[in-house]
């Protein structure tokens, strides 16, 4: 693997305390526009629901609205919560957004809900346990491979001439990783906010990998929450509101991202940082240089191929600084 892993963005249209969520999704473009000028390699949309902080609600239209403004980077979805939907509902979406974007569009699934209880039931999810089945279904009717006698055997993928991007298994605790290998699939792993080392998952998804068509070789990507600035202590001071938000989940609390000024007069017990290092992934928090040294020696440790930053910033223009402060000290 290179010693400078390709970088790329997951963007949950974070909303924040002084903007509607509508202002958060249009500001997805502006952080969309740059990371295609820098050089990432792909904007991915989280699915999540009923989160007073994140407006990522609808990744395939996020997708297709950035697809048509940016130039060369690929958008896809980190990613479609496959629980959630009818199968035929997301090959027909994302093979009409490859038909549309071709050779642009990356589809990352995962197996839970991304919402609360009562969310969930709205979405009328099909839970986590039918996720094998749920998959089983969907590249069966993209590809057009059910028996005969199967009920849905005469069920056609519209367009019929364009396959499903890259498929991507979304993973958290590992669980995943042996079965998106040895089906010869891209394998992401979310340490933005799980506390589960990643080496162990990523190793497992390498040793199990079966190449196929879309992915010759195996392919695996680390989410990392990322704050930078021109000094560590700036950094750290912007980094306070992605921590208050991160605790504040992790107690039910679901409020729009606070500001600079409520993060600061935040008294946080020890119980409450020892609550947000347990039940979260390190974040990496400094100055570009010390950014970069972190990210390489995490993608070293677990092999990562790519890592994909998400920068939970409150202030805009801080965030796409962070953004653009990361991708300057990679190249």
């Amino acid at each position: 693997m290179s010693s400078l892993p390709k970088l790329s963005v997951l963007d949950l249209a974070p909303v924040t305390s002084d903007t509607p969520p509508s202002h958060a999704l249009r500001r997805t473009l502006d952080l969309a526009r740059l990371a295609d000028e820098l050089g990432f390699e792909r904007y991915w949309f989280a699915e999540h629901h009923s989160l007073c902080s994140v407006a990522s609600s609808c990744p395939e239209v996020l997708i297709a609205h950035i697809a048509a403004h940016t130039r060369r980077i690929r958008v896809g979805s980190g990613g479609i919560m496959l629980p959630n939907h009818a199968p035929l509902r997301i090959a027909e979406a994302f093979q009409t957004l490859a038909a549309l974007h071709p050779g642009r569009i990356d589809l990352g699934i995962g197996r839970a809900p991304g919402s609360d209880q009562a969310a969930s039931m709205a979405m009328r999810s099909f839970g986590g346990d039918k996720f094998s089945a749920l998959m089983s279904e969907m590249l069966a009717l993209s590809h057009g491979r059910l028996p005969e006698s199967h009920p849905l055997s005469s069920v056609t993928v519209m367009p019929t001439d364009v396959p499903l991007p890259p498929i991507w298994i979304l993973g958290s605790s590992g669980a995943s990783a042996e079965s998106a290998g040895a089906a010869g699939l891209g394998y992401a792993f979310a340490s933005h906010f799980s506390p589960a080392p990643p080496a162990a998952a990523l190793e497992d998804y390498r040793r199990s990998f079966k190449a196929s068509d879309q992915f010759p070789e195996p392919h695996t990507v680390l989410a990392v929450a990322v704050v930078c600035a021109e000094t560590e202590e700036e950094a750290r001071d912007l980094a306070l509101t992605m921590e208050l938000t991160g605790l504040r989940i992790l107690q039910g609390n679901f409020q729009p991202l606070a500001s600079p000024e409520e993060a600061r007069a935040h008294n946080w017990s020890d119980a409450e940082r020892q609550a947000l290092r347990s039940q979260r992934g390190p974040s990496i928090v400094g100055s570009p240089d010390q950014v970069r040294s972190k990210l390489e020696s995490i993608a070293s440790e677990c092999g990562a191929n790519e890592l994909m930053l998400v920068s939970n910033i409150w202030n805009h223009q801080a965030r796409l600084r962070s953004y653009e402060l990361v991708a300057n000290a990679f190249s």
